[in-house]
């Protein structure tokens, strides 16, 4: 009851200020054009665009939706207001890379396929080995717009994830008038966050050359126990015209991320200790205390502590009581994961005549990474050896480098009638990835665990990864009649994945995800009358993973390298979707139906905590069935008012048990819903834009969703949590004042209790006992400020 007294106060709150605020600012002069990211409130589309004219399931936000957001938040909080889209973070700005999780129609983000600019980001998971997070591929302020195709996305795109959905970024374009903008946000947790940047605006003199450079500090304590996280980013972008005829745009982003974790929760850990608890730091006593106890053997000889997992065994008094803990997976001293990144691109678009445009772009990406804990598991060289300084736990890494080049050509020719289009995609990536063993001291932390480490004692594993990727396409768009509008056409794709080892288990040779005929068809008719039909049927294909922590090569194992070579196929997808959309100059709709079959399911079960870094077990999962249905509606209640709301129903279900050794079921998943799934997404949006004054009231429900692949435990329950966003933008036309802006955002207003991130740790084959370490609570109520300038 006190979270929906809490959001009626907030729309109460709104509807009696605005008027009186309106009318203060009735007078005053029109907003500064710096203030591009305001809503046009004569356009019902100008917030969202619910797809018209296309033959898909397809929606775009523009930058407004974003900037409403609290400073610093990751564009996926805007995009996950879209129908059919799940997003949990366990921080307030969605931007903690562990904790971030994406979903459309029961796919999660390692099926789904991510652009910025036209630049492949991969899969966007944590330990990404083909791309990067969109938080740190460019500062969400220089984003302009965010598409979401709820399909498998256009043929064009370039990607070998999309399954179940492709999310396109696009950065603003560098204005065409000089000016500069400053941003500074002060909040909860000690948050601050500067943005500043400076466009050039035409420079005739190099041929109307324009161009933008912009700088991002951020930091933030975490919410809950020790530790800090920040980042840096540098954006570049600037753009060439070539006479009439086309353009040269090149951009380069660099991103510096060091971000501190979250303890990985239980239900059991939460009912014993609270969602409140976390790692130890900074009390680094705490850590060499469980440390110490895990590895005295006088425990294990006493009885106390099982030998294969170092548990205690309910004989005599518990070790780590005095810890505060029951066990040493309860919390470590700290982890962290830090990412250096830089992605650049140059794109050439060039009319040839007025009936052919060809599309080029070549792009680079370079990272360094490092995913780190604190383990006790693995002392430091030379413990409880006599007068050693040596720590009872040591610092491991899982240590990540990509160095990939791509090229990306497309080529359309308008024939009135029929709009072909054609093009390919390549790209080469070097994947190197290793899992190190950093040495502690005993009486105090000798690392900071926010930067690179070095001096490793152990190397437990090294492997490099190479990736070939070749795509090409060709699609004809036929228009019909003046209602009618046809398209169809296919991809071809061929993947290989090459493996070779320089520490650890031994594994090489090449696996192979190759299928020439990938058909995607569509039509949509305009009834004339603000009404569409539309529908379409997508088959896709998803290319094996190179890394050591996911996919075929997770083993790290030849035999069983060999043997997905030999029997398995790459996960496959066919997806059916049709509906209406109607608009007006008020309000505009969409009603979708979809199916999908996913056929030859990858997927690894979890066997322990994830600090242990045990080879993932791919296995074969079947089939699964997913139906659904989308709605979405926005409507321009006045001039100043808008009202948006979605609301998407999902089945997903798997079609087969899990057969192993002997035709004996090893998984009971026939019939089960898919883990991480949630069947019901409400959302809902009251905005407010007149007069300078503008409010933002977003609520969002998700229903629960599973962890285990057998649905026995592990049910994560449905949540609702309220973003309210309260702002001014100042009228006047000189002066200090001129092009200044305020904007305060309360996040999880109603202080809703609840657990955001499902699968931190993986999925499990059941949990009857609610002791899988993969759950993250969401983050409390917080508050921050943004004040913008202009100049």
């Amino acid at each position: 009851m006190r979270q929906y007294l809490m959001l009626s106060a907030a729309a109460c709150a709104l509807l009696l200020a605005t008027p009186v605020l309106a009318a203060e600012t009735a007078a005053a002069a029109p907003a500064p054009a710096a203030t591009e990211g305001a809503a046009d409130a004569t356009e019902v589309d100008a917030v969202i665009v619910l797809g018209q004219g296309q033959s898909r399931q397809v929606q775009t936000i523009n930058t407004t939706q974003i900037e409403v957001l609290a400073a610093g938040s990751s564009p996926l909080r805007a995009v996950e207001k879209l129908p059919g889209v799940s997003f949990q973070s366990a921080d307030a700005f969605g931007a903690y890379e562990w904790s971030t999780r994406v979903a459309i129609r029961g796919f999660d983000q390692s099926r789904l396929g991510f652009t910025l600019d036209g630049v492949p980001l991969g899969d966007m998971s944590y330990g990404n080995y083909n791309g990067l997070h969109i938080s740190r591929a460019i500062a969400s302020e220089d984003l302009g717009r965010v598409e979401l195709a709820q399909g498998a996305g256009s043929l064009s795109t370039a990607s070998t994830s999309n399954l179940g959905g492709t999310l396109q970024f696009f950065s603003r374009a560098p204005s065409e008038e000089f000016h500069v903008r400053t941003d500074a946000t002060a909040g909860s947790d000690s948050m601050y966050r500067l943005y500043g940047r400076i466009d050039t605006g035409a420079i005739e003199a190099l041929g109307g050359l324009r161009a933008y450079v912009s700088a991002v500090d951020q930091k933030s304590d975490k919410w809950k126990g020790g530790g800090e996280q920040k980042q840096r980013q540098y954006d570049l972008k600037f753009v060439l015209p070539i006479g009439d005829v086309g353009s040269i745009t090149a951009f380069w982003n660099h991103s510096e991320r060091r971000e501190q974790d979250y303890q990985d929760m239980s239900f059991d850990m939460i009912k014993r200790l609270g969602r409140d608890w976390d790692n130890f730091q900074p009390d680094w006593n705490k850590a060499i205390g469980v440390g110490s106890a895990l590895n005295n053997i006088n425990n294990y000889l006493s009885g106390q502590l099982d030998p294969s997992s170092g548990y205690w065994t309910g004989v005599g008094t518990n070790p780590y009581a005095a810890y505060g803990v029951a066990n040493p997976d309860d919390a470590y001293y700290a982890g962290a994961g830090i990412r250096d990144d830089d992605l650049y691109a140059v794109t050439l678009k060039q009319d040839l005549g007025d009936k052919v445009r060809v599309d080029l772009t070549t792009y680079g990406h370079k990272n360094r990474g490092q995913g780190l804990w604190y383990t006790p598991y693995t002392v430091s060289p030379g413990y409880g050896t006599a007068g050693s300084t040596a720590a009872p736990l040591s610092i491991r890494t899982t240590e990540y480098n990509i160095e990939r080049a791509g090229l990306i050509g497309d080529l359309y020719v308008d024939l009135g009638a029929h709009a072909l289009s054609a093009g390919f995609w390549i790209e080469d990536n070097d994947f190197h990835q290793a899992r190190r063993f950093y040495a502690e001291t005993l009486a105090k932390p000798s690392r900071d665990p926010l930067d690179f480490q070095s001096n490793p004692f152990k190397t437990s594993w090294e492997y490099r990864f190479n990736t070939k990727t070749t795509t090409g396409y060709v699609q004809d768009v036929w228009t019909v009649n003046d209602a009618l509008k046809v398209n169809f056409g296919f991809k071809a794709l061929k993947v290989e994945n090459e493996v070779s080892t320089i520490a650890g288990s031994p594994m090489s040779g090449k696996i192979e995800s190759k299928d020439s005929f990938l058909p995607q068809v569509g039509a949509v008719y305009d009834l004339h009358n603000g009404v569409e039909l539309f529908g379409g049927y997508t088959e896709n294909m998803a290319a094996y993973v190179s890394a050591a922590t996911s996919g075929p090569f997770a083993s790290q194992n030849q035999a069983a390298v060999n043997y997905v070579r030999d029997n398995l196929q790459p996960e496959t997808s066919k997806t059916f979707e049709g509906g209406v959309r109607y608009k007006n100059d008020r309000f505009q709709g969409v009603a979708a139906l979809y199916h999908v079959d996913f056929k030859n399911r990858l997927a690894s079960a979890s066997t322990a905590p994830p600090i242990l870094g045990l080879p993932a077990v791919l296995s074969n999962v079947g089939a699964v069935e997913t139906k659904g249905i989308e709605l979405a509606g926005q409507y321009r209640l006045t001039d100043a008012w808008s009202l948006y709301g979605s609301y998407a129903y999902n089945d997903s279900q798997y079609e087969d048990d899990v057969v192993g050794a002997g035709g004996v079921v090893a998984i009971h998943t026939k019939g089960k819903d898919v883990i991480f799934t949630p069947k019901n997404l409400v959302k809902a949006t009251l905005a407010y834009d007149q007069g300078g004054f503008f409010a933002n009231l977003g609520v969002s429900y998700t229903s629960s969703r599973w962890y285990t692949f057998e649905n026995k435990g592990g049910k994560v329950d449905g949540f609702t949590v309220a973003d309210l966003t309260v702002g001014y933008r100042f009228q006047a036309t000189e002066g200090f004042l001129h092009g200044l802006e305020v904007q305060a955002n309360v996040t999880n207003l109603t202080d809703e209790d609840y657990i955001s991130t499902v699968g931190s740790g993986g999925a499990a084959q059941s949990d009857v006992s609610g002791t899988a370490m993969t759950l993250l609570p969401g983050a409390p109520r917080q508050g921050f400020v943004t004040v913008r300038k202009t100049f």
